[in-house]
């Protein structure tokens, strides 16, 4: 007998990720009520910051979101399909305490890993998303997430789809050493052969983008985007100002600060991304949608 799922695989599959992109957001847990902001310290109900996609309406800082609902911000309705669902992390070092760590990740966020990777659709374009997680470890890269964005990256170049992957993440998982700083040249050589076979790669650098991921395939990208107020950069500006022994400028590794440097293309706020991405995509499909 066939499973229900089977009957409606596209339903259930959909109905499966709303009910994550909500969890994300706090909703399905019954978080508190109010929300507070990390910038200015003020406080507003969490159905306002849902719909200012967690945007302070006081101060406009952006806060960190969860993987599901951000892919859900982007996607159109009903295309979602996540790729190497169950690729999990493994202790690869007998790190002490490790796997004690990694349950309680998975049990706080519903995450198996700080990166979600799926195929969808965006304003009709067909495309390869990858979306780091900052509340599952800082959204750094073990051993399992660089596998993910590599397989991600591939899936992209076998079925000549766009690529877009959005960063957020403290830099390398310090529990498996150094297979976690393989995953920069591993990642990097993916993007290199991507690239090489004409695939278009769109970088979109979240808060906070640092250490390796920054190093690799983050700042690889054909063209390169950033939300508002986003912390980008290899190592953060206080350990700089104490290697150096100097004040660094004011809004150093700041998005708009990148911006201003060439290390960005544009930063665009979260309610502007999903119509930006959809006019670089449909530019690169030649104004024509895919399947």
């Amino acid at each position: 007998m066939n499973d229900i799922r089977d009957l409606f695989p596209g339903r259930m599959r959909e109905r499966a990720f709303q009910l994550k992109a909500r969890r994300d957001t706090g909703a399905a847990w019954h978080e508190p009520q109010f929300v507070e902001c990390k910038q200015c310290g003020r406080r507003a109900t969490r159905q306002i910051w849902a719909k200012s996609l967690f945007v302070c309406p006081n101060c406009g800082n952006h806060q960190p979101i969860g993987a599901y609902y951000r892919l859900s911000l982007v996607l159109d309705s009903g295309s979602f399909r996540e790729l190497d669902a169950e690729l999990a992390p493994q202790d690869v070092l007998g790190f002490p305490g490790y796997p004690e760590k990694l349950s309680a990740q998975t049990q706080k966020t519903g995450l198996s890993e700080a990166v979600v990777a799926a195929v969808g659709r965006i304003g009709g374009v067909s495309v390869v998303a990858a979306v780091l997680d900052s509340r599952f470890f800082m959204g750094s890269m073990s051993t399992a997430v660089g596998e993910k964005i590599t397989r991600a990256i591939e899936y992209a170049a076998a079925k000549k789809l766009p690529l877009v992957i959005f960063s957020a993440s403290g830099g390398a998982r310090m529990q498996e050493g150094i297979f976690s700083l393989m995953q920069m040249a591993k990642t990097s050589a993916a993007i290199e052969r991507f690239s090489a076979r004409g695939g278009l790669y769109i970088s979109v650098l979240t808060h906070p983008t640092t250490g390796g991921v920054t190093a690799s395939f983050a700042s690889l990208g054909d063209i390169m985007l950033a939300e508002p107020g986003a912390l980008i950069g290899f190592a953060g500006p206080r350990v700089i100002e104490q290697t150096i022994g100097e004040r660094l400028p004011e809004g150093f590794q700041r998005s708009e600060f990148q911006l201003e440097h060439g290390f960005v293309d544009k930063v665009v706020p979260r309610s502007e991304l999903r119509a930006t991405l959809i006019q670089l995509l449909q530019l690169h499909a030649g104004g024509r949608k895919t399947e």
